[in-house]
């Protein structure tokens, strides 16, 4: 959803005040910057333990490289899929809704009105807003969208932008925990260094979203992902040394 922005003018011509809202629907911010923390929590988990294993640079590389491309299908799909059941079920509710509305208009009338009678409205101006709502059909199934199943019907979520936020942000953020290799880094160091810098930085940009603070939401992204990357090299270490 855009960022809304209402404006208030106080009467006799004072000075008006202007606040915004985040983006809390998520669109495309919520699966590029999530995506971007699943490539590097799950990428730099596989490649530590790869590495604990013992294995070759080669190796390590090409499990990095597979892991990129099959999380980043992966979560697309998955984004597309639930971004397009939600969207299919929204869709159907407001047929519902639409039929109703083509139907029974005076009973929908009356459900309104009494919305905002509940809010605190008077019976007498909640009926007179409902009616005058009503006068455009598109308009008055917007807002029974808005009242009753607190969607915006002008501003559903696109699978589509969802699942390529979702491939790119997961490839950008998987990339990272491999990229030292691929640039001739033969220690594990330089990858988890780059990739909890990577998580760092996500965490702080979900305070975009969340309100937290930025160096609260950069540390606990930096510290979930040195955990992964600490229990999969132990894992790796313990496989290696099994498997030798």
């Amino acid at each position: 959803m855009a960022v809304m922005e209402r404006e208030h003018e106080s009467q006799g011509g004072a000075e008006s005040g202007t606040h915004t809202h985040r983006d809390i629907n998520g669109g495309w911010l919520r699966p590029a910057v999530f995506g971007a923390m699943d490539g590097l929590v799950s990428n730099l988990g596989l490649v530590a333990g790869v590495a604990g294993s013992g294995a070759s640079n080669r190796v390590i590389v090409i499990s990095g490289l597979a892991g990129l491309v099959a999380g980043a299908f992966s979560m697309a799909a998955g984004e597309y899929t639930s971004v397009a059941s939600q969207r299919e079920l929204v869709q159907a509710e407001l047929d519902v809704e639409r039929s109703e509305l083509r139907r029974h208009p005076e009973d929908e009338l009356k459900e309104l009105a009494a919305v905002y009678e509940a809010r605190g409205v008077d019976a007498e101006l909640a009926a007179e807003v409902a009616r005058q709502l009503h006068k455009d059909p598109e308009q008055a199934l917007e807002t029974h969208a808005r009242e009753e199943l607190g969607v915006d019907p002008q501003d559903l979520p696109s699978p589509t932008t969802a699942a390529v936020s979702s491939f790119l942000s997961f490839s950008v953020g998987a990339v990272l925990p491999v990229l030292p290799y691929l640039l001739g880094a033969t220690s594990l160091w330089y990858a988890v260094v780059l990739a909890l810098s990577g998580l760092f930085a996500c965490g702080a940009m979900v305070a975009r979203v969340t309100a937290r603070q930025w160096w609260f939401s950069g540390l606990r992204q930096l510290a979930l992902g040195a955990g992964a990357a600490a229990v999969t090299y132990g894992l790796g270490a313990a496989f290696g040394v099994a498997l030798g």
